[in-house]
């Protein structure tokens, strides 16, 4: 019997939000250009030609954290999980920002045909986002942050114990944000947007320097 059989919805909208969200977060560090073109291989996902990482270590990164939020997604826990980029002084220079819900009170089967289409003209916009983003030094680094409604508890599986609280500055004033894709698709909702720091903040910066 197919395991997705024995799924719940919220269960079978959860995996594949998780899959999703291994695609989108390596498609963005690959649009960041951090890595040399070598570091990832040609895949296909839903039809599309993406990017997945080849080095091991970039990889498993990668899928150990998305793998390990799925029972979080599934009992609602998390709102949010954002790639951040910092400068050397672990201040952020850009956050992309993957908000999302899913309809815990749905009860009826995912529509797959309608959410791979959803999901696949996501993609299809964050591979042409680059001028939207600003340019990084090749000495930043980056990490995945995921934003919990509350603390995991440790009896939610044993992925709790890999997230820590996060000690990331935080910028004085709000963000600019810049929209770049959302999506509907009962029972899931997606949006995109990118964190840079307010002009005041930019502007001050330089003239510190």
């Amino acid at each position: 019997m197919d395991r997705r059989e024995n799924r719940s919805p919220q269960g079978e909208t959860a995996r594949i939000l998780v899959e999703f969200l291994e695609v989108a977060i390596t498609s963005i560090v690959y649009l960041k250009g951090l890595y040399p073109s070598g570091a990832f291989e040609r895949r296909r996902y839903l039809s599309l030609v993406v990017h997945r990482a080849r080095h091991p270590q970039l990889r498993d990164y990668i899928h150990m954290a998305v793998s390990g939020l799925q029972p979080f997604i599934e009992k609602g826990l998390i709102e949010r999980v954002a790639v951040v980029f910092f400068d050397t002084g672990n201040i952020p220079l850009e956050r992309f920002i993957l908000k999302f819900s899913v309809n815990q009170s749905c009860g009826s089967k995912v529509e797959d045909v309608e959410l791979e289409f959803s999901l696949r003209s996501f993609l299809i916009k964050l591979s042409v986002s680059q001028p939207l983003t600003s340019a990084l030094s090749q000495d930043c680094r980056w990490e995945i942050v995921a934003y919990f409604c509350t603390i995991p508890q440790a009896n939610v599986g044993n992925t709790a114990a890999l997230w820590i609280p996060t000690d990331t500055k935080q910028w004085q004033q709000p963000p600019l944000i810049t929209p770049i894709k959302s999506m509907s698709s009962e029972p899931l909702n997606v949006q995109l947007y990118l964190e840079h720091p307010s002009l005041s903040k930019t502007m001050n910066s330089n003239l510190q320097r």
